[in-house]
């Protein structure tokens, strides 16, 4: 006899999948910096602007992976019943936001959609001068 909330196979794979990409976040997190590393040395040494676009598009790319990783590992700690279109899913996400075992999830996701969005603005104004 099975005791426990059960859960459909699809929320069940999608679960599985965002624990399995949540492993990676501490290297998506790395990338990040080597990333943000190579675009400020390009910058530092005035490199040419082709070189600096492209680096700015591998740091951009570094940032979304690093977003979804972090927007999976949430998910995860929020659980089974955070999944789904619902109404009773949507209050459940809410709620679970403000968990302690959610929070710096949270947290994290919204330092890095800032910087992301810092790193879109400062990249056009240093373009456009």
């Amino acid at each position: 006899m099975v005791f426990g909330r059960r859960i459909s196979p699809e929320v069940a794979a999608q679960f599985a999948d965002d624990r399995e990409f949540a492993a990676n976040y501490p290297d998506r997190i790395a990338a990040v910096g080597r990333a943000e590393g190579a675009l400020r040395e390009a910058q530092a040494e005035r490199r040419d602007a082709s070189e600096v676009r492209v680096l700015h598009g591998e740091l951009e790319a570094a940032l979304s992976e690093a977003i979804a990783a972090a927007e999976a590992a949430e998910r995860v700690a929020m659980g089974t019943r955070a999944y789904g279109s619902t109404r009773a899913a949507e209050i459940f996400r809410r709620k679970a936001k403000a968990k302690p075992s959610v929070r710096p999830y949270s947290d994290e996701l919204d330092r890095l959609r800032t910087a992301r969005e810092a790193h879109k603005l400062s990249f056009r104004a240093l373009t456009r001068v």
